[in-house]
């Protein structure tokens, strides 16, 4: 076909891209499964601890099912990239547009020891997450944070005639971008090439005297500029008891962090908690030395995602977390039990969350008659929720932590590696190196929320308004 014919084509015949991106997910998931096989340990891990959980909890497979969130949990992942440029970032950006993907959120890591600034590519919408939640935090290494003037230079040197994506992603981003879709041989194709961005080479660009020297400024920036692309560090499955993942990956032999990252374990579930097995130790060929070194990068992330908090939540769930943390950020012996404690005062019920505005809920209809006042009018949504004609139920939350980033990241750079940056955040920078502003989680939340409600308002009122004609 040629590309006038492709222009005639109709919206219709476009491979949708939710599809593009649930495609995408799945080859993703089967190359990094190829290239670190412990990743499917960690699938079988999750696979078994979700149908234990769900087998021992019927109500909480009931709610993922009514919130139409039962058929993403088996094929839900997210994956983490790092760039060096921000034509690299740009290019994503126009890249993930073809998977219904957008930047949502600002994350600025340099105060907690990494040289990076990031966002979250992911759908925006609540039939978008449900037909597939595939996200990519995706870092930009801040090369001005690094102190050695000589090295800042060099390293952009490396990346400026870096090219990560090859000439079939480019060529058919550009064709999306024109007729407004792609067709289903375009679409496979466009899978195909950019997952070439996001493979494994072991052939780094530099050889092994600059790589110590990136290595000893910081872990990541060697991990982004040393080779030929940001390959995918790791690809995480979401848990529905991430407690019972972490001791399963213990008895097994894994690696595990000994803390796991984010708020501590709950009735109501909030934001996000993080754990993952340590980086391996890959063998590397460096630029003109017939002697192989190594470099750890990728390693095995799960996660367990909770509800999404509003910024009262947020700030509280902040406060109590630095209080737990103590001053100087670190995570002592005594740390789980310093956060449990800290936590004491954030409400871990539902319904206290929503009276207290501390987080977003999700109304739908229950299917009880609505009550009917004197005037034929129903009650409003309080009067529905307490009739039982409404139901609320947390919306989940699709985003990320910085300090819990900034942990993960940490854990799996050795460990030992802290550093302190005089950087704060640069939002407008980083939004001109995207080429676009950040969509505001906060906001994507209250438009569910709200939404949610106008919707079930018109069910419920135009049911009793029926019934009662």
């Amino acid at each position: 076909m040629s590309s006038d014919e492709r222009t005639t084509m109709t919206q219709t015949q476009w491979r949708t891209p939710d599809d593009i991106r649930a495609d995408f997910s799945a080859a993703m998931s089967h190359m990094y499964r190829t290239e670190v096989p412990l990743y499917g340990e960690l699938l079988d891990i999750v696979h078994s601890v979700n149908a234990a959980t769900l087998q021992r909890t019927p109500e909480l497979a009931a709610r993922l099912k009514a919130a139409g969130e039962a058929d993403r949990l088996d094929s839900e992942r997210h994956g983490a990239i790092r760039v060096g440029t921000a034509a690299e970032l740009a290019m994503l950006r126009r890249a993930f547009a073809v998977m219904g993907m957008a930047p949502v959120g600002y994350y600025d890591l340099s105060l907690a020891g990494v040289p990076v600034h990031a966002t979250a590519f992911r759908p925006t919408t609540q039939a978008a997450l449900n037909r597939n939640p595939f996200r990519v935090f995706t870092s930009l290494v801040r090369l001005e944070l690094i102190e050695d003037e000589d090295l800042r230079r060099r390293s952009a040197e490396l990346l400026s005639d870096r090219q990560i994506f090859t000439a079939g992603a480019i060529e058919l981003i550009a064709l999306f971008e024109r007729q407004g879709g792609l067709g289903d041989a375009d679409a496979a194709r466009f899978v195909a090439e950019i997952l070439e961005t996001f493979r494994w080479h072991g052939d780094a660009r530099v050889d092994a005297a600059t790589y110590d020297r990136l290595h000893a400024a910081h872990r990541l920036i060697a991990d982004v500029v040393s080779f030929r692309g940001p390959h995918i560090n790791h690809l995480t499955p979401r848990t529905l008891d991430i407690d019972a993942a972490q001791a399963e990956m213990l008895a097994r032999g894994i690696r595990a962090k000994a803390v796991i990252e984010g708020p501590p374990r709950r009735a109501v579930p909030i934001l996000l908690r993080q754990t993952s097995f340590t980086a391996l130790q890959e063998t590397v060929r460096f630029s003109g030395n017939e002697t192989a070194g190594t470099h750890s990068a990728r390693f095995g992330e799960i996660e367990q995602r909770g509800a999404a908090l509003t910024p009262a939540g947020r700030e509280l769930y902040d406060r109590l977390l630095a209080a737990a943390r103590g001053g100087d950020g670190s995570q002592a012996s005594d740390y789980p039990a310093r956060l449990a404690d800290a936590f004491g005062a954030f409400p871990d019920d539902e319904d206290a969350l929503r009276e207290q505005k501390l987080a977003y809920f999700h109304y739908s209809a229950t299917g009880k008659a609505a009550p009917v006042g004197d005037r034929g009018d129903t009650a409003d949504l309080s009067g529905l929720l307490a009739a039982g004609a409404v139901q609320a139920t947390p919306i989940v939350y699709e985003d990320f932590l910085p300090v819990s980033a900034a942990g993960i990241f940490q854990s799996n750079l050795g460990g030992g590696e802290q550093k302190a940056y005089s950087g704060a955040a640069a939002q407008e920078a980083f939004e001109q190196a995207l080429g676009a502003p950040v969509a505001d989680p906060f906001a994507l939340y209250a438009q569910m929320e709200q939404a949610s409600v106008s919707a079930v308002l018109a069910q419920v009122r135009g049911a009793a308004g029926g019934s009662g004609g």
